[in-house]
């Protein structure tokens, strides 16, 4: 445990830098790589909040560029989910208006469908120490700790959770999501006032650690201080004995996955999901591979969402516009990676792009989204406060 603990510290801390002998390219390789060295102009809107608005070139393609220079010790990182509850969307500039942010981007990747479960995080998110998602194909995630002051860090997480009842450990397969055949799913209430309606199972109502109720009627009411377990198929039959006033135990944690250790992320405010690594350790390594994403995604020239960590400590949000012929092509993910390595990242991540891609600061949104709409809603944001004297 104490191995944990020092890892976990060392992890998050931003003081970690890497050596100049690990950087892999030159500036010389970075100009063929990327095209012309990016602008460094940044100006300073707020303590600890700098801007820069990049005309970069890929070849002789354009691409236009926006970025957020952080200093963790003057502001604060938060991820806020539409409507403050795991199903919904909503514009990232809508959600960091009613939150008093200076600013903003869309984050995890989300269920864009017509269905009733809109929104719903793909893939692991954590707000405010609670869980809303699942993880999903240990995908690389940014994990933000708040006290004494703003970190953040990167890695593949995974999420485990389960029940115990009368001596048995049942495994849990989803949170907030709609159920499967064959699985157990728990409801609390950032998914609402009630369960799904058209529900095949049984719902067991649990409050302070027992059955307060069990029913196969759906659109059950969620309680504010407990859970509803969701049970299908054969895990259902499994719980047919379970009854009011017996005691169940729900486990949930998220694992940062690290050289074969399971490290639990206790320490960590929020976690939001995203798709895939770009930098580690000051050394580009993109994973959409391992992460199952596909190769046009990765490949092919899209609008990008990214954070990463700077060799100084400072934190870097970007977007790139896409999608706009002779104004803006977008960034492949190898272009996305090469173009943060050259501004000093060490470590990187994709966000969810396309035309949720959106940089939100002092009152408006400052990119081009590429829907033909305009902005569009998303799930959730990583917002940026600035701190108050302490």
């Amino acid at each position: 445990m104490k191995y944990i603990s020092l890892f976990f510290r060392e992890l998050l801390s931003t003081y970690r830098f890497v050596k100049p002998a690990h950087l892999v390219f030159t500036l010389c390789a970075l100009c063929v790589l990327c095209g012309k060295t990016p602008a460094q102009d940044f100006k300073q809107l707020h303590p600890g909040v700098e801007y820069a608005q990049v005309e970069h070139k890929l070849g002789d393609d354009p691409v236009k560029i926006n970025l957020l220079r952080l200093d963790r010790t003057k502001i604060r990182l938060d991820v806020v989910h539409a409507g403050d509850s795991a199903i919904g969307v909503e514009t990232t500039s809508s959600i960091a208006k009613r939150r008093n942010a200076v600013a903003a981007i869309n984050s995890g990747f989300f269920r864009l469908d017509k269905s009733a479960y809109l929104g719903d995080a793909s893939g692991v998110l954590m707000i405010d120490r609670i869980l809303f998602s699942e993880s999903l194909n240990d995908r690389t995630a940014l994990f933000i700790s708040d006290y004494p002051v703003t970190n953040l860090g990167f890695g593949q997480v995974r999420t485990e959770h389960f029940l115990e009842w009368d001596g048995r450990k049942l495994p849990v397969h989803g949170i907030n999501r709609e159920g499967k055949a064959d699985e157990i799913v728990v409801y609390e209430k950032a998914f609402g006032s009630s369960t799904p309606p058209g529900f095949a199972g049984v719902n067991i109502t649990i409050l302070n650690g027992r059955v307060a109720s069990v029913s196969k009627a759906a659109n059950i009411e969620i309680p504010a201080k407990g859970y509803v377990i969701s049970a299908s198929g054969k895990l259902a039959t499994e719980l047919s004995g379970i009854r009011p006033g017996d005691d169940v135990s729900y486990y949930r944690l998220p694992l940062l996955l690290r050289d074969g250790l399971r490290l639990p992320l206790e320490m960590v405010d929020d976690i939001v999901a995203g798709v895939p690594q770009l930098i580690k350790n000051g050394k580009i390594d993109i994973t959409w591979e391992q992460e199952k994403a596909s190769r046009s995604f990765a490949e092919t020239r899209h609008p990008r969402t990214a954070v990463a960590k700077l060799k100084d400590g400072k934190f870097l949000m970007m977007t790139v516009d896409g999608r706009q012929p002779g104004v803006s092509v977008g960034m492949s993910l190898q272009e996305l990676a090469e173009y943060l390595f050259s501004l000093g990242a060490v470590d990187a991540m994709n966000l969810d792009g396309g035309g949720s891609t959106t940089m939100f600061l002092d009152g408006k949104v400052v990119n081009k989204p590429s829907d033909p709409s305009g902005e569009r809603k998303i799930g959730d944001a990583i917002l940026v406060t600035l701190r108050k004297n302490r």
